[in-house]
């Protein structure tokens, strides 16, 4: 499985793009500005898009993908992307985006028959096959409802571990403890400074992420994510502070990282089904 980071900053600005994962060139997880680096091509091959929560830098491309990319599956005959999210989040989009005002309702358009969108709820705790990728959804601890997701594509490398928005969440940690850890995605919004910023706006800072390292077992590749635009270096600083056996790396935009080895494209045709078992946290 390769994991190509998109984008992973906390806001905009020359250089940096909102948070958007693109694994095995079919699947996004969270639809950020970074979405829009890809080609017309790369656009044409995502099939399914995982939401962490309904906040605008994670979501925001969702419609102007299915914009672009409307008329070559309608010409191609493929089904619609499904967008996968809490119904939450889901009931947000539809009221709040997809309403006819912001932007139109790609899940009734070309037509109600063959839209370019679908929407599919998801909950914490279920497990969803794609092709050969389990994706777990976990819990997050936001301002508004919102989930993290856990990867396995097979083989003995672990799971990579993407922790969407999220302040203090021990519900997560218990969870990790029973997983194979490989890489983790985790937010650290702010630095010390704001630190009560962070806790309003239920974020991390490098004193609570330090918090929140001590409860992972083993010793895991860590990336920092949702940095805000010019805060990188104080960031980075107090993180670098942090006494842990986990390795600690700011993420970058552009960055690819591998976890097993991706399947065969003959197989990729096996790859639309998608199922679910609930899983005991």
């Amino acid at each position: 499985m390769i994991i190509r980071v998109l984008g992973c900053s906390g806001a905009i600005a020359a250089g940096c793009r909102t948070t958007s994962f693109l694994l095995d060139e079919r699947i996004l997880i969270d639809a950020g500005t970074g979405v829009g680096d890809l080609s017309l091509e790369e656009l044409a091959r995502i099939d399914h898009i995982f939401i962490s929560h309904s906040h605008l830098d994670h979501v925001l491309s969702i419609g102007l993908l299915a914009d672009t990319v409307m008329r070559t599956r309608a010409a191609q005959r493929r089904p619609p992307i499904v967008v996968h999210a809490l119904h939450q989040t889901l009931d947000a989009l539809r009221q709040h985006i997809f309403n006819g005002v912001i932007w139109p309702d790609f899940t009734r358009l070309p037509s109600p028959e063959a839209p370019a969108l679908r929407f599919e709820p998801l909950q914490v705790g279920e497990v969803l096959a794609v092709g050969h990728h389990k994706i777990e959804v976990l819990t997050a601890a936001h301002t508004v409802p919102a989930v993290g997701f856990a990867v396995d594509a097979g083989g003995d490398q672990g799971v990579w571990v993407y922790t969407g928005d999220t302040g203090p969440n021990p519900a997560l940690w218990r969870r990790l403890a029973t997983l194979k850890v490989a890489h983790l995605v985790i937010e650290t919004a702010f630095s010390d400074d704001e630190r009560q910023l962070a806790t309003i706006s239920q974020h991390l800072c490098p004193t609570a992420l330090r918090e929140e390292l001590a409860q992972l077992g083993g010793s895991v590749d860590v990336y920092i994510t949702h940095i805000k635009p010019g805060e990188i270096p104080s960031v980075m600083a107090g993180v670098s502070k942090i006494e842990t056996p986990h390795r600690i790396h700011a993420l970058q935009a552009g960055q690819y990282i591998e976890l097993a080895h991706t399947v065969p494209d003959v197989l990729r045709q096996f790859e639309d089904a998608v199922v679910s078992r609930p899983n005991n946290l």
